[in-house]
């Protein structure tokens, strides 16, 4: 929120002035819903700064920030937070005739569709991550204590689940990676097998790409085609592709970006494990997790440990509806925490995925390979991708 608040109040002071509140969508939503505004824990904690015990930044950051935004707190942000799982209000008869939810209904204060999901596939305790995997992946994980991890995106007290240190971390670009590679880079031929096959070119690049072996294309590459978010948190990082030559294929292309992608979340893992917060378990969730068994066969092989399978399609739904019962209480039905709304509504599926020695013995050495050009390219040794954006810039005015 406050990069936002900052690029309004550079780029149109006039509409940064006559703003009345700046609001999280959620919250907004949540506000319509009950009739009363509230701000939670989660959003507040991840995207505008807020601490626990030391609230919002000072009225000097701000100001340093732009003068304009030196009151920004007390004057356009409602100092009131709420942790996730408290009851903002009941849906009033306006809401009711709007969404056909029954009036009177609870309502939890709001919360964000990545976090929330981490109950619904039973979270509750340290030690557990949480990926959810799309176009991009966000990555949860609770912890007992406090540590600064080098490219979180954030750790609040409180902000997944109460009485505990929640971290995310994130990829900008996963499945987008993927479909760049099919919409720009994938031959007629290929195309014409799949429309005869009755199949999209995802299938049909996977089904080809589950016939190599690991290492067996000679390819590793960097999963940066929208920068890097974790752990070098650097947007101006672009993707790249070691080993190409006359005779590698497709498919040895697209097993590799995906396998960039799992070498990423390595990374993430790693470096809360060498910083203090371990990874003892790891769940997946969301479109890729829910329909794509070869990807996470390889995730599994290249993290080393088994994967958990979200058992709802609609994880961020079913965490919702959790908060939901809580906010409601179990004299109205409900729950009166989110560990016993997790013991009866949480699901995994029975499937999971487990590491094969075989591959993660060839995987450890890729994942070498890609550490080193991780910290090559991305720690300031050679930056030339950079400096390719700059000549790119130039050139185009």
């Amino acid at each position: 929120m406050i990069p936002k608040i900052w690029q309004t109040v550079n780029e149109d002071p006039e509409v940064y002035d006559a703003a009345d509140r700046f609001i999280e969508a959620a919250d907004w939503v949540v506000w319509q819903l009950t009739g009363r505004e509230t701000r939670n824990t989660c959003t507040a904690g991840y995207k505008a700064i807020w601490h626990k015990h030391e609230g919002y930044p000072s009225n000097d950051f701000f100001k340093a920030l732009h003068p304009k935004m030196e009151k920004l707190v007390e004057k356009k942000l409602l100092q009131t937070l709420l942790p996730v799982g408290t009851k903002a209000g009941t849906i009033t008869a306006a809401a009711a005739a709007l969404t056909g939810l029954k009036e009177g209904t609870a309502v939890a204060v709001a919360n964000v569709d990545a976090h929330v999901s981490i109950p619904a596939v039973g979270i509750t305790s340290p030690g557990k991550m949480l990926a959810i995997i799309g176009t991009s992946t966000c990555h949860m994980l609770l912890g007992n204590i406090e540590r600064e991890v080098p490219g979180m995106c954030g750790v609040v007290e409180d902000g997944i689940i109460e009485g505990f240190f929640g971290y995310e971390a994130g990829q900008s670009c996963v499945g987008d990676h993927f479909q760049w590679f099919v919409e720009n880079c994938t031959p007629a031929e290929y195309k014409a097998e799949a429309d005869a096959a009755g199949i999209d070119l995802h299938t049909l690049l996977t089904e080809k790409a589950a016939k190599l072996k690991p290492g067996e294309s000679g390819l590793v590459a960097l999963d940066w085609w929208n920068g890097n978010r974790s752990v070098l948190v650097d947007v101006d990082l672009t993707g790249m592709i070691a080993g190409m030559s006359l005779i590698t294929r497709p498919e040895e292309i697209y097993r590799a970006l995906i396998e960039a992608t799992a070498f990423g979340t390595r990374m993430i893992i790693e470096t809360f494990e060498e910083n203090g917060v371990p990874v003892k378990e790891f769940y997946a969730a969301g479109g890729i997790a829910e329909k794509n068994p070869f990807v996470m066969q390889i995730y599994a092989d290249v993290i080393n440990r088994e994967i958990k399978i979200s058992g709802s399609p609609q994880a961020p739904a079913l965490g919702s509806a959790m908060f939901g019962a809580v906010a409601a209480g179990k004299a109205a039905g409900g729950f009166d925490t989110i560990m016993e709304a997790a013991d009866v509504m949480a699901k995994v599926k029975e499937h999971t995925f487990s590491p094969i020695k075989e591959n993660v013995d060839v995987y450890d050495k890729l994942f070498a390979e890609y550490r080193l050009l991780h910290d090559y390219f991305g720690r300031g040794a050679n930056d030339v991708m950079k400096r390719l954006k700059n000549i790119r810039k130039e050139v185009r005015g």
